[in-house]
């Protein structure tokens, strides 16, 4: 029988990050972090406030210098792709930002289209029928295509950011704090839109998140950032069962969940 770490050996890295250094004038906030994302996984990023975690995700896209240390992202060193190559990069991946980050002068359909026009030579009526297609993909009624931001609710904003963010095709998703803002039932059909959109589209899902539930019901593994780097990484009942002071902290303390056994985490994933 393979375990744990051989059936990770066994899965292609899709972000693979050694030792990296991140900082701000006197500051360090990455210290030699490691990480490895797999493809296929919905990879859960989760850490204090303060700590870095979109940090992290600036740092991978490579809008924040880092000091030391290598990213790799499908296996090319961002360091040393040149322009040609980060942009080809650039169209296998989405992004969503933290409370959406749509052009608010734009409208839901201009704003899916906004990462085509960057990488994409397409007729506007193919790009129309495309961001159609995106809005549609997200759970949005077709109406939302010609509002502007400013006219959606909370949850809308977040699904057109993520059908922004899928207007490429993408193979790997990022997602900051996707359900941060949402109430409960909102949160929850988030989630469930994210697992959808994951199975049937086959994409790796890198997501910081500070939600409990969220790294419940959807997570395949979660990563822990304390002091600068990954403490501990991999299914809940590694995090259920760590002894150190934060995980223990998050994952067993008053606002966490009621069952915390391993074996309920692992029912309550297959259920």
């Amino acid at each position: 029988m393979i375990g744990q770490a051989g059936e990770q050996q066994l899965r292609e890295v899709v972000i693979g990050v050694r030792g990296l250094l991140v900082g701000f004038g006197d500051r360090l906030i990455m210290r030699g972090l490691d990480l490895d994302v797999y493809r296929g996984e919905v990879l859960g990023f989760v850490g204090g406030s303060g700590t870095g975690k979109s940090v992290l995700t600036r740092a991978i896209l490579g809008l924040v210098p880092k000091r030391g240390g290598t990213i790799e992202v499908f296996g090319q060193d961002i360091d040393q792709i040149g322009d040609q190559g980060r942009r080809a990069l650039e169209r296998r991946y989405g992004v969503m930002f933290q409370q959406g980050a749509l052009f608010s002068g734009l409208t839901v359909k201009q704003n899916v289209q906004m990462p085509m026009r960057e990488h994409l030579n397409l007729s506007e009526r193919l790009m129309d029928e495309l961001a159609r297609l995106k809005i549609e993909l997200v759970g949005l009624r077709p109406d939302a295509a010609d509002k502007f931001p400013s006219e959606l609710s909370g949850g809308m904003i977040k699904r057109a950011a993520l059908a922004r963010a899928l207007a490429l095709d993408p193979e790997l998703v990022f997602l900051d704090e996707p359900t941060s803002g949402l109430d409960p039932i909102g949160a929850a059909e988030f989630d469930d839109l994210i697992q959808t959109l994951q199975r049937t589209l086959g994409l790796t899902v890198f997501m910081v998140t500070h939600d409990l539930d969220s790294l419940y019901a959807i997570c395949d593994r979660i990563a822990a950032l304390a002091d600068g780097k990954v403490i501990a990484a991999g299914p809940m009942e590694t995090m259920l069962a760590s002894d150190h002071p934060w995980l223990r902290a998050y994952f067993h303390g008053k606002r966490a969940r009621s069952i915390v056994a391993p074996g309920d985490a692992l029912a309550r994933t297959e259920g």
